[in-house]
């Protein structure tokens, strides 16, 4: 491996949890982002957890994600909400999302959306908490 390569794609994961990053609405914590490492690639691994939501995924164990990705949070000042998102590493991608008008499609451009949406890396966030606008 090269500097800040990694051997994602051929790793047999050995995660380890890391830590986390609380959502909090009105000085309430509404949810937070369990985040996983692995002890081989350093790769990170998410999954969101909403405090109230006692549905089982429809994903069975960790979430999965492609090597070309990163782990997100998606804030939305609109609604005051958020989602545990995968943008790839170029800045670049379209994220669904649920907003006042329905289902949008928002177009990520150098890892920025719009003026009512905000991305926060998952790695910048890990052990810190998030306060919902």
């Amino acid at each position: 491996m090269q500097g800040g390569e990694t051997m994602s794609s051929q790793c047999m994961h050995s995660n380890v949890y890391y830590g986390v990053v609380n959502i909090k609405h009105r000085n309430k914590i509404i949810g937070a982002v369990d985040v996983w490492r692995c002890v081989k690639c350093k790769r990170l691994f998410a999954e969101e957890k909403r405090l109230g939501i006692l549905d089982i995924s429809s994903e069975v164990g960790m979430p999965s994600i492609r090597d070309d990705e990163s782990w997100f949070l998606l804030t939305c000042r609109l609604r005051s909400e958020w989602a545990l998102v995968k943008v790839t590493r170029d800045g670049s991608s379209i994220i669904e999302h649920e907003c006042v008008d329905g289902k949008v499609k928002l177009q990520v451009r150098d890892f920025k959306i719009d003026d009512n949406h905000r991305l926060f890396t998952i790695s910048d966030l890990i052990n810190k908490e998030v306060e919902l606008e």
